[in-house]
């Protein structure tokens, strides 16, 4: 039962200099007369993590569109807005931030440049609710009663209905931000049906400001991209853009199959392979990339020296090694370039992958390609890899596996590749039929090195009993580091070869997730595919919440953001503790 906001007030009044430990006895819910703010999590002192609280609005004051509530894309879009709104109000409004440690910030985890599901903020048809977290002031460790009322009652309450309250937003930007989300979705669900793996729209900016920031490229050498005629699509939009009033959108589409980005250093390749990369998320208004939609399971591979392999059938790519060693159960601690590129290739499809993108920048070459003269020098007895490019076309053929692949220094995938796109100063040409005809003219003189054909990957069963995220008294310690590092239990895990991965709540929720899988998901015959599938289902039906305790208890549940499957299956594949039984 939720007490009143003056009972807040006279609880902040009454602790005042007395001991940080005081601050627990203000848990529970507290009443205004527009909203409940509830506090479920106290610091232990003001130097330790912030603590966790939610502001509650009802649905009828809030005033959001039932409709938007019960349709899951606009939902995640207003639920994203709202927690950028509360972040902005927060930069707006500021505490008084005196004081010893944490006192006096208040954070909430909106996101950058992609669109993602969070906690940070939900919508109901009852109500909507922020999560943030707040530093209780103090001055030593003693509390500075006066100040955590005005924090509690007066500048959390005014931030909430700053970001909160529909009337406080700007309509016109909220109601872009759910249409633009909605138009993305609605191209990405027309994607398949028109045999296309992504879509970029005529006018994107693909350039970011640096290679330390996702936020877009200004300026006039920005170049628009602008698709070849031979691949240009019009898709069908539900919201006008702009002021065009035209539901129709057009630009290149990138057939299933095998797609070859080729051009000169610095002429954008790699520029047009992230922004795929990047788009299986939805990208806010004015990103540049929001119009550049992949489909949801193309999955970004790149050779990663020294990560584990656990029990993976990799013998399609690399064959016997020397000693003996099988690799159709292939385990390892410290993989090679050239093996670690090809269990990442067959964990991605064992899960559900159907495209895969490749740099040639971030590829081991021996694993892309041997050429006529290495092949001759070494004889394919003495070399247990099959390149690549041996296996690029069966992956689609017998798989249903597409690939996009960045290659600026070899002609050999000329022959299977479907289309050819060549970048020249950022400006994509269709050069395929050129490819086609150089390849006629001068063919290749290496063999094609592939054996057997390539088959479906097994499904592994992964043992619950080695995974374990308890450090010391800490059932669960997982410690997100960046985007792409965490402690899990005594563990550190690297996850820089996980490159979509685009959010440090993301690496979060990834982390929870494996050690709820490992409780409650694992079993004798559970594959890896089965256990994502479970989990996606969870994430789908209740939200992020299940994945933390505290919201398990019905309370704040953190920083979270969904991650993909793939993600997810990447980290458990990477844990060094990993028992796969068969």
């Amino acid at each position: 039962m939720s007490r009143d906001a003056s009972a807040l007030a006279r609880e902040c009044q009454r602790i005042d200099g007395r001991g940080y430990p005081a601050y627990k006895d203000l848990r529970g819910a507290y009443a205004f007369d527009d909203l409940t703010l509830f506090i479920d999590h106290v610091q232990g002192d003001p130097f330790a993590a912030p603590s966790k609280l939610r502001v509650r609005m009802p649905m009828e004051v809030a005033g959001f569109d039932r409709e938007w509530v019960l349709d899951d894309v606009a939902r995640v879009a207003v639920e994203d807005f709202v927690a950028r709104a509360v972040r902005d109000a927060i930069a707006e409004h500021p505490a008084d931030r005196g004081g010893s440690g944490k006192s006096g910030t208040i954070r909430i985890d909106a996101g950058g440049q992609e669109v993602i599901e969070r906690s940070a903020a939900v919508l109901t048809p009852e109500w909507i609710e922020a999560r943030v977290e707040v530093g209780l002031p103090a001055a030593g460790r003693r509390i500075l009663g006066r100040k955590a009322e005005g924090l509690l009652c007066e500048t959390l309450p005014r931030i909430a209905r700053a970001g909160l309250l529909r009337d406080s937003l700007d309509e016109d930007a909220l109601t872009g931000f759910v249409e633009c989300v909605r138009n993305q979705a609605a191209i990405r669900a027309q994607l398949d049906e028109r045999g296309l793996v992504a879509f970029v729209a005529n006018g994107a900016r693909l350039p970011r400001a640096s290679g330390a920031s996702d936020i877009p490229l200004e300026g006039d050498e920005v170049v628009p991209f602008e698709s070849p005629e031979a691949f240009e699509v019009s898709l069908d939009l539900p919201y006008p853009l702009g002021d065009s009033h035209a539901r129709t959108i057009r630009g290149m589409g990138i057939a299933r199959g095998i797609t070859l980005i080729v051009g000169g250093g610095y002429h954008g390749k790699s520029t047009l392979l992230k922004a795929l990369e990047r788009s299986v998320y939805d990208h806010v208004p004015g990103d540049g990339r929001e119009y550049v939609v992949a489909s949801p399971d193309l999955v970004k591979i790149r050779a990663e020296d020294g990560r584990r392999v656990a029990r993976t059938d990799i013998h399609p790519f690399i064959g016997s090694l020397p000693g003996d060693r099988d690799t159709r159960d292939f385990s390892t601690d410290d993989a090679s370039g050239s093996t670690s590129q090809a269990a990442s290739i067959i964990e991605a499809i064992e899960v559900g992958a159907k495209g895969l993108l490749l740099d040639e920048d971030t590829c081991a070459t021996n694993f892309m390609l041997r050429d006529a003269r290495m092949q001759a020098l070494v004889h394919r007895d003495h070399e247990p890899i099959t390149p690549f490019v041996d296996r690029v076309a069966e992956l689609h053929e017998r798989l249903g596996v597409s690939t996009v692949l960045v290659m600026g220094g070899c002609g050999d995938y000329f022959e299977a590749a479907d289309q050819v796109i060549a970048m020249r100063d950022y400006r994509p040409h269709d050069a395929t039929a050129d490819a086609k005809k150089i390849a006629e003219a001068n063919p290749g003189s290496r063999e094609r090195e592939a054996d057997a054909p390539i088959e479906a990957p097994r499904g592994r069963v992964p043992e619950a009993s080695s995974i374990d995220a308890s450090r010391g008294r800490r059932a669960v310690k997982i410690d997100v580091r960046g985007v792409d590092a965490m402690g899990f239990g005594r563990e550190d895990l690297n996850l820089r070869g996980v490159e979509q991965l685009v959010d440090p709540s993301q690496t979060r929720a990834v982390g929870l997730a494996i050690h709820h899988a490992a409780r409650e998901l694992m079993g004798e015959g559970v594959t890896v595919a089965a256990i994502l599938d479970a989990l996606e289902a969870r994430f789908d039906d209740e939200g992020l919440d299940f994945l933390d305790p505290f919201a398990r208890r019905g309370e704040h549940p953190g920083a979270l953001a969904r991650p993909r499957r793939f993600e997810i299956g990447a980290a458990l594949n990477r844990l060094r503790t990993l028992r796969i039984s068969s």
